[in-house]
């Protein structure tokens, strides 16, 4: 039987910037398919610029074919941008937890979150004279609130925000001086996979 995976979120997730072949959902399913995992192509529900709301507003008008085998969710950054509360993101990240869940079949072991990354270390914020500690505190507060869900739901996490802290390099980045490139999801990708075997059982 094929595995299907449905990936959750913002621009991190769709890979904004790069080709659709390098983002990083499709270089995880890339990678699994290598290992002799019979996966279908990503099911990508994610946009740039949705904060929590408007991804769980998005999520009402899909059709999805539950149960998948794996669901992740990378949510966040636009809420911490746009200064919307941490207690807010909080309530409604529980939410959008509770629906992936309910999306994996009701397996917790099988979401798996991926943290917030770090844009207060791109040239973007810099021309924006954003100050790189502020957003990192913020950041972290956020990733703090998202694991402190996870630890009560059962639900697997990913840290990719200190891979993202080291992305000095211009190879590191897309064009636009803000995401990643596929060079760095590639990385990402070799933090993910190890949590997806162990979610889907593969190892």
């Amino acid at each position: 039987m094929q595995c299907t995976f449905l990936a959750l979120g913002d621009s991190y997730t769709i890979g904004e910037g790069v080709p659709s072949a390098e983002c990083w959902p499709v270089q995880l399913v890339l990678r699994l398919r290598n290992e002799g995992v019979d996966i279908d192509a990503p099911r990508i529900v994610a946009r740039t610029g949705w904060t929590t709301d408007e991804l769980s507003v998005a999520m009402d008008a899909e059709t999805f074919d539950p149960p998948y085998a794996l669901v992740t969710l990378l949510i966040g950054v636009n809420n911490q941008y746009r200064g919307r509360s941490l207690d807010e993101y909080r309530t409604q990240f529980r939410t959008l937890l509770q629906r992936a869940i309910v999306l994996a079949g009701g397996k917790a072991s099988h979401v798996v979150v991926v943290s917030i990354p770090d844009w207060g270390v791109t040239p973007l914020a810099r021309d924006e004279n954003r100050d790189a500690t502020e957003v990192a505190d913020q950041i972290d507060d956020f990733n703090a609130a998202a694991c402190a869900q996870i630890e009560t739901l059962g639900v697997r996490w990913v840290d990719v925000t200190t891979i993202s802290r080291m992305a000095r390099r211009r190879s590191e980045l897309a064009a636009d001086g803000l995401h990643p490139s596929g060079a760095q999801y590639a990385r990402w990708v070799e933090a993910i996979l190890p949590v997806v075997r162990t979610a889907m059982g593969l190892e």
